[in-house]
């Protein structure tokens, strides 16, 4: 039940502190069973968000019966697919992170599992570019809510001292799910496109093992049977000590996550139509996107560790704004120049992927920044959020855009790091607010 001030939405008794574990041995049965479940989520997250990035232009010419993936109908139809994905990306962690919170962690993450492989795998039967749209936009629902749900999963459950390492394995377990997508697209070159998003369905395989296996949170009990019957609403995000939080990790997301995803989405396409690839054939174009996604992802695994190095060393604000202000250098300097297409696959593209390491770090950063019954909401949302951003960043980069020629319009992207930067310079760290350590988990 919402508060009519709520300063501070309602939290359970500190708990007792959790146990710290200083090996990897010392892990309970119980956090080894909610590390796996959440691992595998987003790894199949990672697999089913990219197979559409892949083979964006050539299944949309087939949808359009166009004469090249260089129409600008291609590129538009395209772009207006991403942003509904991104759109409903956000709109799920919203919603999935608010039955997370109500219904429990384990059971949300079931169902956003199932719903993003569901449409994922639908998305093959597509005849039309606005099927295509509807299909892409269900599934990310499911995508956006395992964001939420499997972060505060994990932060509920393992020790506070290994979060920044859980952030960049959690992270990693999606680079390697986009690695997959990588791999499933460059063996299936010159197959029809529509048959790829048939792998996504595999991730249904996953939730019968997670209803029987992981248990609910001890935190999350904790606090449910403390609260209220409704326990705080999402209108608490916006009150009291909670409200400049959120507002804060809204603006750096939205920024951040639009000039990122114009970078996924783009570059690709970007790299498909470079005037020296005119004379290649289509497969090998489609071989070479698939190879150069694959050493983007591979360096951004790189990234995700060393974000969690400078969090070990420096914290949370000052790990991400560093971050940052890597990614804006990278970049810019990448599309400021016109080096020749080997040096952006080799060099450019891999060294900017590598700073994408910083959205690892909200994994473990963001849940703790909210009470326990307004976790995966307030991450949900807050995160989330900034896929309506880069939803509109899509369509309006690819619209900006010359035919054939993304440079400029990546360039101008690139800036949307500078207020993501100056946002970062007063974020809170965790320690600085009301979270209390989790609740000990049993031994099982």
């Amino acid at each position: 039940m919402n508060c009519p001030t709520a300063p501070r939405p309602a939290s359970p008794p500190p708990p007792s502190p959790a146990h710290e574990v200083s090996r990897l041995r010392d892990v309970t049965p119980r956090q080894w069973k909610t590390g796996i479940a959440a691992c595998l989520g987003w790894l199949f997250d990672g697999l089913d968000m990219h197979l559409y990035t892949l083979v964006a232009a050539p299944f949309v010419m087939q949808l359009l019966q166009a004469g090249a993936v260089t129409d600008a109908a291609v590129r538009e139809k395209s772009s207006w697919i991403q942003a509904a994905f991104l759109i409903g990306w956000a709109l799920g962690g919203g919603f999935f992170g608010r039955l997370g919170d109500r219904m429990g962690r384990s059971r949300a993450l079931c169902l956003t599992i199932l719903t993003y492989a569901a449409f994922t795998g639908l998305s093959a039967v597509a005849q039309t570019w606005w099927q295509l749209m509807i299909f892409r936009f269900l599934s990310a629902l499911g995508i956006g809510g395992e964001w939420a749900v499997g972060a505060s999963l994990l932060s509920e459950t393992w020790p506070r001292r290994w979060r920044p390492w859980i952030a960049a394995v959690l992270q990693t377990s999606a680079n390697i799910g986009v690695l997959g997508a990588c791999a499933t697209v460059y063996l299936m070159a010159g197959i029809n496109p529509r048959y790829v998003f048939l792998v996504g369905i595999l991730p249904a395989l996953l939730t019968s093992w997670i209803q029987r296996q992981v248990p609910e949170p001890e935190e999350w009990k904790a606090a449910r049977q403390h609260a209220a019957k409704a326990g705080p609403g999402v209108a608490d995000l916006f009150r009291g000590e909670v409200r400049r939080t959120t507002l804060l990790t809204m603006i750096v997301c939205a920024t951040s996550l639009t000039a990122w995803w114009a970078f996924l989405f783009w570059h690709p396409q970007h790299l498909r139509n470079l005037p020296e690839l005119a004379a290649w054939p289509a497969a090998a174009r489609d071989q070479l996107v698939s190879r150069t996604f694959f050493f983007v992802i591979l360096t951004s695994v790189a990234g995700n560790f060393f974000g969690g190095a400078l969090v070990k060393w420096l914290g949370y604000r000052r790990g991400i704004l560093l971050m940052f202000v890597g990614f804006f250098v990278a970049m810019c300097s990448t599309f400021l120049q016109t080096p020749h297409w080997q040096a952006l696959v080799w060099f450019w593209f891999p060294v900017t992927g590598f700073f994408s390491g910083v959205f690892g770090l909200f994994t473990m950063y963001m849940p703790p920044l909210f009470p326990t019954l307004l976790r995966t909401t307030g991450a949900g949302f807050s995160y989330n959020i900034g896929r309506i951003a880069a939803a509109f960043g899509t369509v309006f980069f690819g619209l900006f855009s010359q035919v054939g020629d993304f440079r400029r319009a990546l360039l101008y992207a690139s800036f949307l790091f500078v207020p993501a930067i100056a946002v970062a310079l007063v974020l809170p760290e965790p320690r600085e607010l009301y979270e209390a350590p989790p609740v000990n988990e049993p031994a099982d």
